[in-house]
């Protein structure tokens, strides 16, 4: 290459997208937040892997689906020649998991995972090609109890993370041979309409009806709203189940609304559904979706039993925070090492091994292309780091076996800078901070700082 000709720049791949320091907070934030609700609720994690055999979303999904039929990401293992997919979703790999190593031999289950999901679709705010889901199974239990549960579980997450404008719609499909009965009935009335049908609901009209009842096109939407209602057939334990959920969330005032058009196309879903949505998000409305699926895992090979999950799209959640107003940036660390010269930079590893061992966020000045930097130069590094303090060593710090410790956020009055042996630098620290109102802490092995 020519000395004068300039790299081409490589950029991240369409609908993937970066996540930069900027970020990362509302991201941890999220994470550890969502990650202490599930865990209230008694939730143990599973992490699965990204790539499956393509017959096990095709099993899962639907091989009539558009997620299975234009949006997956699959390719022949040019190794073996298996048939693999980046996962498109988190259930599937799940309900593997449960009957591969017999979980569910030892007892029900709650579970939770998150982890990037690949969908080969138009990216749009809150939807791209690579996201990141979180979600929970349940995976045992019978009972409409868990239903609400779950439901509950995500009352709790959208109060912890402060959002406002996020609503809950509710509807029951049925068993099997419920929407059997309704199926017929549903192709008989479309067919009777099929005049206002547009291309998709036509491709669906024997393979998937329900989801027609799911359309977004303006122009259907008095007609599938008169269409007839998968509650209308519902036999009695089916009613008593879905009863059973209303109940237990009126009873603790969650407010829902019974959405009729609220479906799910395929077999394995069963009795209760229901979707968190918002109108913050244009076209993007739902963050989260969840449902039954009792037939799932004996579908898979699986010993017949009853599970009910959900899944929420972070990006979208992400975008919700920010609506509501971004956290401030958390600082970067409690304690910045400023330091002038070799003997103080090597007190300064000593001392900043001690401060982390002690439980603090520690940052040292690091040289960069530009040089060591001066200590008015360090000192901005420290001020804008948002350190509590900056513990600072120099050619006299090292000849008196003492560090200058500058608290950083002071207030007026208060003592600004000590001079500190270097044996009592750590206890001096932590004294200081841990006694400063709260707002800079020492942390253990079970806190997130």
């Amino acid at each position: 290459m020519s000395e004068n000709k300039k790299a081409e720049k490589i950029v991240a791949v369409k609908g993937m997208n970066d996540i930069l320091p900027g970020d990362a907070h509302l991201w941890e934030l999220f994470q550890n937040t969502a990650q202490s609700v599930v865990q209230s609720y008694g939730f143990q994690q599973i992490r699965t892997p990204i790539l499956e055999n393509t017959g096990l979303f095709a099993r899962a999904i639907g091989a009539v689906t558009d997620i299975v039929e234009k949006e997956m990401y699959s390719f022949t293992d040019s190794m073996n020649g298996d048939q693999l997919t980046l996962r498109p979703e988190g259930t599937a790999g799940v309900v593997r998991a449960v009957i591969e190593h017999n979980l569910v031999y030892e007892g029900p289950k709650r579970l939770w995972y998150t982890g990037p999901m690949f969908r080969h679709e138009r990216p749009q705010r809150g939807r791209y090609r690579q996201f990141y889901q979180f979600g929970c199974e349940a995976v045992g239990f019978n009972g409409p109890d868990v239903d609400a549960e779950m439901i509950m579980l995500c009352r709790r997450l959208w109060d912890d993370l402060g959002l406002q404008n996020i609503r809950l719609e509710l509807n029951s499909i049925g068993d099997a041979e419920e929407r059997a009965r309704h199926r017929v009935d549903l192709i008989a009335y479309l067919e009777s309409h099929e005049a206002l049908l547009d291309a998709e609901a036509k491709r669906r009209l024997h393979s998937n009806p329900l989801r027609i009842l799911d359309t977004k096109n303006p122009a259907m939407q008095e007609m599938v709203n008169n269409a007839p209602k998968l509650l209308d057939y519902l036999g009695e334990e089916s009613l008593a189940h879905f009863n059973g959920v209303r109940k237990i969330l009126d009873h603790n005032n969650i407010p829902y609304t019974i959405n009729t058009r609220l479906v799910r196309g395929l077999d394995y879903y069963n009795r209760t559904v229901f979707e968190w949505v918002t109108d913050q998000l244009g076209s993007q409305g739902t963050v989260c979706a969840g449902g039954r699926y009792d037939p799932l895992i004996a579908s898979f090979g699986g010993k017949p039993t009853p599970a009910v999950g959900f899944a929420m799209g972070i990006e979208r959640l992400l975008e919700l925070m920010k609506e509501e107003g971004e956290p401030e940036q958390p600082n970067l660390c409690d304690v910045y090492l400023v330091h002038q010269g070799e003997a103080a930079q090597l007190q300064a590893f000593v001392l900043g091994e001690r401060i982390r061992d002690a439980g603090l966020d520690v940052i040292m000045h690091a040289s960069t292309a530009t040089g060591a930097g001066s200590f008015k130069t360090q000192m901005k590094k420290a001020d804008g780091s948002g350190a509590a303090f900056a513990v600072i060593i120099g050619e006299d710090e090292v000849a008196n076996h003492t560090a200058s410790v500058k608290a950083m956020r002071a207030a007026e009055g208060e003592q600004q800078q000590a001079n500190v042996p270097f044996d009592e630098v750590v206890d001096f620290l932590v004294d200081q901070i841990t006694s400063d109102g709260g707002h800079y802490h020492v942390h253990d092995e079970n806190c997130n700082h």
